[in-house]
C-alpha cells in the first residue's frame, strides 16, 4: 500500500490528500513532526534529501518528494492528467507557475502570518506581497475565459493552484478585485466536495501559531 509522509497543516500535503481521495485510492498516512525535527531524521532524509513534507513512498519502498511530482505521478491515465500532448503541457505550465508564484509567495507569507514569524521576516514582506497581487491578478486574467485552468474540466493543475491561492485572504490580500479567480475558487470548492478541510497551524502545539 502507498504510504504519504504528512503534516496536515501543509498545503502542499492537502493536494496530495485531495487527489488521493478523488481517485479513490488506498494509502496509509504518517504525520511527520517537523517542528520537533523529524522531517531532518536520517530516516526521513533517505526518503527526501531536502527534508519537506510531503512524501509518498511507493509499495516497493521508492520515494517521490514535492507535491506536484506527487499529484502527476497518481493522476497518470486519469481524467486529471489528460493524454492530449497540449493540454497535458498547459498542467505543466500551471504545476510550474504554482511552484514559482504561488507556494514560495503566498505559502510563505500566509505560514508567517499564521505561525507569528511575520515580524522576523519582515524584510521580504512587502516584496512578497507585491509578488503576490501580480499572481493573483495572472490567475484573474487567465481564468476569464475558462471554467478551470485547462479547459472545462478539472485537472491537477486547478487542485495545485487552489491549494494556496484560496487561503490568500489568511495572509491579507484581498479577492475582492479578482472576479474570475473568486469564481474559479468557487467551481474548484465544488468540483472537490466535501471532506478536505485545511487544517489550522494550531493543531501542532510547537509550531507557534
Amino acid at each position: 500500500m502507498l504510504t504519504l509522509h504528512d503534516y496536515l497543516p501543509s498545503q502542499n500535503g492537502w493536494k496530495v490528500r485531495v487527489l488521493l481521495g478523488l481517485l479513490d485510492i488506498s494509502h496509509d498516512s504518517r504525520l511527520v513532526s517537523i517542528f520537533e525535527g523529524e522531517s531532518r531524521t536520517d530516516a526521513f532524509l533517505a526518503l527526501n534529501p531536502a527534508g519537506a513534507v510531503p512524501v509518498l513512498q511507493l509499495e516497493d519502498g521508492s520515494a517521490i518528494a514535492e507535491s506536484n511530482a506527487i499529484l502527476t505521478y497518481l493522476a497518470e491515465g486519469t481524467p486529471f492528467l489528460p493524454a492530449d500532448r497540449y493540454r497535458c503541457a498547459k498542467i505543466m505550465q500551471w504545476l510550474f507557475f504554482e511552484q514559482y508564484n504561488v507556494e514560495p509567495v503566498i505559502g510563505s507569507l500566509r505560514f508567517w502570518t499564521l505561525t507569528g514569524r511575520l515580524e522576523r521576516n519582515q524584510g521580504m514582506v512587502a516584496g512578497k506581497r507585491e509578488a503576490g497581487v501580480r499572481t493573483l491578478a495572472a490567475l484573474n486574467r487567465s481564468l476569464g475565459d475558462t471554467p478551470f485552468l485547462v479547459g472545462n474540466d478539472i485537472t491537477i493543475a486547478d487542485i495545485a493552484v487552489y491549494a494556496y491561492s484560496h487561503r490568500a485572504e489568511d495572509c491579507g490580500f484581498s479577492l475582492t478585485d479578482c472576479p474570475a479567480l473568486m469564481a474559479w475558487i468557487h467551481r474548484v470548492r465544488d468540483a472537490i466536495g466535501p471532506g478536505y478541510p485545511v487544517h489550522p497551524y494550531s493543531i501542532d502545539p510547537h509550531s507557534g501559531a
